[in-house]
């Protein structure tokens, strides 16, 4: 039988909950989390940084195989030398394994470096602690993952000594250079792995000012391993529980973990597809065995479900788990004085309906009445589509310093007639895109006095950004006045900025109309425009009715620049299909689970998004003009449904307002 290891990976998944330790790599259980290693590449843009790291400490020996014995074996005999450096080296202690992302030995102390495609301030002064001198949950994963590594480190070199630290990107520095963001590609090898090509052509100057910062991690280590710092102080100490979890994973025994608001994160439950095949639920059989439940228990909406409900950890404490069981006392409903509900109301109409079996969509009429007498015709619906490479794209330039490669633009005029109207792609290689993104976007806007639509303030953050980018530039730009000043008339200024405004075409957020006038039951509290879509497009008739005619890009009906004689209504049963789910992969090789998991809001990405990793593919990916092409219309077309589902939104409230 294959040996259970506890490795880094798997004690990062016993520190968020010890009963994971049981489901994770068991196939029979369903799992949320991206699985294919090439696309979780793509998607966090750590291939990049992890092969920039190993050029700061240049000379070392890769240690690529991902057999646990071959790889000890390299590494011992690579380790037998007095002075030497091995990337992802293989450390093994009885049932503790760690791979070492850069492993530096220098006679009997070693220099262990775990590198991190994570954003860090190196002007900070204590970035790790709060103000009260414990860890930061922010930082708490990555530390207790090298504080892991440097307890097997200790274990197995114990007449060594192992200085630990942390290698993370560093927003504070610039780039030195154009042209590094493109000296990696990622490829797949002839097993399907993952591989990195490093551009032969890297320079002394590229790595003249790193972008990496390394960072000691030993004081932390030392926290964690006393159990101070403020964490996990009611639990036995960290030594402890690192032999307790070896030990339990190599025998296959589950850790029984109390239930915690932490259960509303798990990876181990099931959606219907899951089901279908057969798999099972961990989280289910968590909460059976903890509390008794029947499977009919699981039909019933939790406290887990309530939105944006601060007081889920308090309910779970008192054993309160249903959403029927809550009362008015648990969320305290309240005015806020501004117009349509306040977020306690919302929670506790979200709680009424629940309790009472209540699907009905609720509407605040004459709040949202008044709030669309404000507008004015044509109405402008706008998505961008964004990137924050770790690695910039210019001299200059800022580790994840944000980009705009991509937006959509539908117009509703007067008439109530619909059009798309423009867009914007750059897929060009190595490209900095925001500025012609931009003048792009002006060009589109800047025709009427129409209002301006954005679903959350995403838009908003970024037009800033790009204000900000405008203004800092050094290098001539002839229009940046032109365009800062544009910038102005539609957005409002960010909270720490100096200079204050709000446009007089100040862009509106109807992510903030949901939240205020609109809620439908079948969206489970979500504000998400995906799943505030398909709610509205199976509650409204009107819609039903419009869209199930193939009317989108016909000859006569609504012009697209992507879709032709489209039908966007189309049904399973009694159900309208989610129109995102009718649209082209953006990768052909890819699962329908991949893609789902890819397109959800998922805080496993620190971008997210399937756009966001299409771009990146385009960008470090070797492929075929065939290949780049598919994925470019693909990425139009998604966007083009961001702004259609703004347009059927807005279409449904009217019909509901009997608006002609």
């Amino acid at each position: 039988m294959k040996k259970r290891y506890l490795t880094k990976s798997r004690f990062k998944l016993a520190t968020e909950c010890p009963t994971k330790l049981f489901y994770t790599g068991k196939k029979e259980y369903a799992n949320q989390k991206l699985e294919d290693s090439f696309l979780m590449a793509l998607a966090d843009g750590g291939f990049q940084v992890g092969e920039l790291a190993k050029l700061y400490y240049p000379g070392g020996h890769d240690i690529t195989t991902l057999d646990h014995d071959e790889a000890l074996k390299q590494t011992n005999e690579l380790l037998q030398q007095e002075n030497v450096t091995v990337y992802e080296a293989a450390v093994c202690v009885g049932s503790l394994f760690i791979r070492v992302d850069v492993l530096v030995k220098k006679g009997s102390r070693f220099k262990l470096i775990e590198v991190k495609a994570k954003s860090f301030n190196s002007a900070d002064s204590s970035p790790f602690l709060t103000k009260g001198g414990t860890i930061t949950a922010e930082w708490k994963p990555y530390l207790y993952d090298v504080a892991f590594q440097k307890h097997v480190m200790n274990l197995a070199f114990p007449g060594h000594q192992t200085q630990a630290f942390l290698m993370l990107v560093d927003k504070s520095t610039a780039c030195p250079t154009d042209g590094l963001n493109q000296k990696f590609r990622l490829a797949r090898d002839g097993d399907g792995r993952k591989t990195v090509i490093v551009s032969d052509s890297i320079t002394a100057d590229d790595l003249s000012s790193p972008i990496l910062t390394i960072v000691n991690a030993d004081e932390i280590c030392d926290m964690i391993f006393q159990g101070t710092g403020g964490c996990d102080t009611s639990l036995p100490p960290f030594t402890d529980r690192v032999i307790s979890f070896a030990e339990l994973y190599e025998a296959d025994q589950k850790i029984s973990w109390p239930i915690s608001v932490r259960c509303s994160k798990c990876e181990f439950h099931t959606t219907k597809d899951d089901e279908s095949k057969g798999l099972k639920s961990g989280l289910k059989e968590c909460w059976i065995e903890q509390l008794g439940w029947h499977e009919r228990d699981f039909n019933d909406p939790t406290v887990l479900d309530v939105w944006n409900f601060r007081g889920k950890a308090k309910c779970i404490e008192d054993h309160v788990f249903k959403m029927a069981d809550l009362t008015e006392g648990h969320i305290k409903p309240k005015e806020d004085n501004k117009p349509g509900i306040s977020q306690s109301e919302r929670q506790w109409l979200q709680v009424e309906k629940a309790q009472n079996h209540d699907s009905s969509v609720w509407l605040d009429d004459e709040g949202l009445r008044t709030e669309m007498n404000k507008w004015t015709y044509p109405l402008h619906f706008i998505d961008f589509e964004t990137s924050m490479p770790a690695i910039p794209l210019n001299k200059g330039m800022h580790p994840y310093e944000g980009l705009a490669f991509q937006f959509s633009h539908h117009v509703v005029y007067v008439d109530g007639s619909v059009e798309h109207r423009g867009e914007y792609l750059n897929a060009e290689r190595g490209v900095f895109p925001s500025y012609d993104f931009l003048r792009v976007l002006k060009s589109q806007l800047e025709g009427d006095s129409g209002s301006i639509f954005r679903y959350s303030n995403h838009e908003n953050t970024y037009l800033n950004l790009i204000h900000s980018q405008l203004q800092a530039d050094k290098a001539v730009i002839a229009d940046a006045d032109d365009l800062c000043s544009f910038i102005r008339t539609i957005t409002k200024s960010p909270g720490k900025s100096v200079e204050k405004w709000t446009g007089e075409r100040n862009m509106i957020d109807m992510w903030e109309i949901v939240k205020r006038h609109y809620y439908d039951p079948a969206t489970n509290g979500s504000n998400s425009i995906k799943a505030v879509l398909p709610a509205i497009l199976n509650s409204s008739d009107y819609l039903k009715e419009k869209y199930s005619k193939p009317i989108y890009g016909a000859e006569n009906g609504i012009k697209s620049l992507n879709f032709t004689d489209w039908q966007w209504v189309q049904v399973d049963g009694s159900s309208v299909i989610d129109p995102y789910y009718l649209l082209p992969k953006m990768f052909q090789e890819v699962s329908d689970k991949e893609m789902r998991l890819l397109s959800e809001n998922n805080d496993e990405l620190r971008e997210g998004g399937a756009a966001m990793t299409a771009y990146t593919r385009m960008q470090f990916v070797e492929m075929s003009d065939y290949e780049r092409e598919e994925i470019r219309q693909a990425l139009l077309k998604y966007c083009e449904l961001d702004t259609m589902a703004m347009v059927m939104i807005y279409e449904g409230w009217r019909e509901m307002l009997s608006i002609e």
